[in-house]
């Protein structure tokens, strides 16, 4: 195992032109799903392959295509959101939320039917079993690390072992659902089966439930972590929530004008998610990001640093290190859709509510455990329609 801090590391290890790292199969193991491998675990030649068919999908053209679902959505939380601002009881916890979108997004995206999360206002029973399969998938490469692969087997709890399973059945069961369907609908598998009709390559029915399970783990929780790393972040810097709340409400007055062009124009926004994931990387990623070799100031949330404002006075940063989605011909091909989602989220909140950061969160951060992901505690926060 390789641990680096200097930026230009990137591009020796990740870059285009550098020599080939196969992903280390002690750490990874073997998918859930079974061989051919998905995107994810799969060897260079086949992931090229596979990410040809899933980028359409996951383009600035499909976004575009993509908008009036993910408004949709976005106008759900909204109005969930105001029951509660307009209640005695105005104290909910953002963090269920976020997951709430992030995970009925994407499920329609993969599934072509959301979760109902939203909706009803609390997890599915599926998504509980995704954040015990991210503990399993931590546990399952220190083990096999250590060259103990038949070990976890044999000592792997069966309630794990039965979400585990869950899980995987759960997937196989909604993808072979969608992909029985006969639909255009702008979702992921329409892009996929287009460009395999049109260029002749193919993605395997395991590649295809080994891409859905990755689809759903990497484009949800990550999503919701930055988008509550970054709520809590602005709530203990007022006047940074302040500056946001002003560009966001300047620009847009209804959620219907929010736009993927329009929206990626917000410059102090797109420097706060930048900021947060710097800060609060949804897959923590070692020190580099908090090492004042890298940053000034590294402990301090300054979006500024990302702005022409803040040029001479961060002019020794290296934000060539801050690749959240990684970096190279490896990198996360649902970037786009990631980038887009947390600004409309955010932006859709921010223009309707006003947030407070309930007394008894105010280390929210602190002391948090990492299994692949954040493991978090509830973020409370009490809301009122914006004044």
């Amino acid at each position: 195992m390789l641990s680096y801090i200097d930026p230009t590391s990137w591009k020796d290890i990740y870059g285009h032109k550098a020599t080939a790292f196969q992903k280390a199969p002690e750490f990874y193991g073997k998918d859930i799903f079974g061989d051919p491998a998905g995107i994810i675990r799969a060897d260079d030649i086949s992931h090229a392959r596979q990410r040809r068919l899933v980028s359409h999908a996951f383009s600035d053209k499909s976004l575009r295509d993509q908008d009036k679902l993910l408004k949709g959505y976005a106008a759900i939380l909204v109005d969930q959101l105001a029951k509660i601002a307009g209640a005695p009881d105005n104290e909910t916890n953002m963090l269920s939320w976020y997951n709430f979108i992030a995970f009925d997004v994407m499920a329609d995206l993969t599934f072509g039917e959301d979760l109902g999360q939203l909706r009803n206002s609390t997890y599915n029973d599926w998504v509980g079993s995704t954040f015990y399969v991210a503990k399993f998938l931590a546990l399952n490469g220190i083990i096999n690390a250590w060259g103990l692969a038949g070990v976890l087997n044999l000592i792997m709890p069966a309630s794990l072992k039965a979400k585990r399973d869950h899980h995987k059945e759960f997937v196989v069961e909604k993808v072979d659902r969608r992909l029985a369907q006969n639909t255009t609908r702008p979702d992921i598998w329409t892009y996929v089966m287009k460009k395999s009709k049109d260029g002749g390559e193919t993605l395997s029915t395991t590649e295809m439930h080994n891409n859905g399970s990755t689809f759903m783990g990497a484009g949800t929780e990550t999503v919701a972590t930055e988008l509550s790393g970054l709520t809590y972040m602005l709530l203990k810097n007022p006047d940074k929530m302040h500056r946001l709340k002003s560009e966001i409400r300047g620009a847009f007055k209804h959620l219907d004008d929010m736009t993927t062009t329009k929206l990626s124009q917000l410059e102090y926004l797109q420097a706060c998610i930048d900021e947060g994931l710097r800060l609060y990387p949804p897959l923590p990623t070692g020190g580099a990001m908090r090492s004042p070799r890298n940053f000034k100031n590294p402990d301090t949330f300054a979006p500024e640093r990302f702005l022409p404002e803040g040029a001479e006075e961060y002019a020794s940063d290296r934000k060539d290190g801050l690749n959240p989605f990684s970096f190279g011909p490896k990198n996360c091909v649902g970037k786009n859709l990631a980038y887009h989602e947390m600004r409309l989220v955010l932006a859709s909140v921010l223009l309707h509510f006003d947030l407070e950061l309930s007394p008894e969160k105010g280390n929210w951060m602190d002391d948090q455990q990492s299994f692949i992901l954040w493991a978090k505690t509830p973020l409370m926060v009490k809301l009122k329609l914006a004044t």
